[in-house]
């Protein structure tokens, strides 16, 4: 039987366990939560480790992201990951969480029992801590051009669209490009370099069903290909780590319907 290993340097390692807060009296907190965070510093050469924080819950927000913010203002400045709106809508938190693809300002700390375990998006380069290096899944949604193309002459005010045709695109605008999807698809996983993945590709049907747009032929020859599109093989999970609800997987099936259909 075969047995693979990881290479040493990628070994997670334990790490620090910080002291636990007191309340204002000097005692325990009443109610506390132990964070187990990834670390790893790709600068420093040391193998990544997962630090322990335990976080006194009586002086802290309701969100993961709350905790986060009090362990890097409080406890250890050194750890680091991205933030913005903490509103669900700039997609920046997002990260694994208790084993799941989610965002960080939406997670509620009481919807995990026992310890919150904390890592980057997986299958991603690691730029440091919960920080993944997402240039190429920024790339690859840039190449399908998400945009609108158009070849008659611009009219005087706007392009119209009719509410049924407009009601078409909900579902799909609403993408914050936060990566969970992409992230938590195996088929990504291994061919991310030729796969587009579910968040290109849901984009990418965004504007093949926008009534507006006219570069219908030219994005679907971009997309004919054993791997830009063929590599997804419906495991959804894609829509059930989505926090916004979206259902990528759905939006590829469509993008292979209008395959066929032109083909017909």
């Amino acid at each position: 039987m075969v047995q693979l290993t990881l290479p040493k340097n990628s070994k997670i390692r334990k790490g620090k366990v910080w002291p636990a807060p007191k309340a204002a009296n000097g005692k325990k907190p009443k109610r506390s939560k132990e964070f187990k965070v990834y670390r790893y510093d790709p600068d420093a050469g040391d193998n990544p480790r997962v630090d322990t924080y335990t976080v006194d819950l009586e002086s802290c927000g309701p969100m993961v992201l709350d905790a986060l913010i009090k362990i890097k203002n409080e406890v250890d400045p050194t750890l680091t990951f991205r933030r913005s709106c903490r509103e669900g809508v700039c997609g920046s938190c997002a990260m694994n969480i208790a084993g799941g693809n989610t965002l960080a300002c939406t997670k509620a700390i009481s919807d995990v029992s026992g310890a919150v375990n904390i890592y980057p998006l997986p299958h991603q380069p690691v730029v440091k801590d919960l920080v993944p290096d997402l240039t190429n899944f920024y790339a690859q949604y840039s190449s399908i051009k998400p945009y609108l193309q158009t070849k008659t002459s611009a009219p005087e005010k706007e392009r119209i669209q009719t509410p049924e045709d407009r009601a078409k695109l909900d579902g799909l605008y609403e993408c914050i490009l936060c990566a969970c999807c992409s992230t938590a698809c195996p088929s990504y996983w291994w061919n991310s370099e030729r796969y587009l993945g579910p968040a290109a590709l849901l984009q990418s049907y965004r504007w093949l069903a926008d009534s507006r747009d006219e570069a219908t032929g030219e994005r679907l020859d971009d997309l004919e290909d054993p791997f830009r599109l063929y590599r997804c093989h419906t495991i959804m999970n894609c829509a059930n780590t989505c926090p916004k609800g979206l259902n990528p997987a759905k939006a590829i099936g469509e993008i292979k319907q209008m395959m066929v259909k032109r083909k017909v």
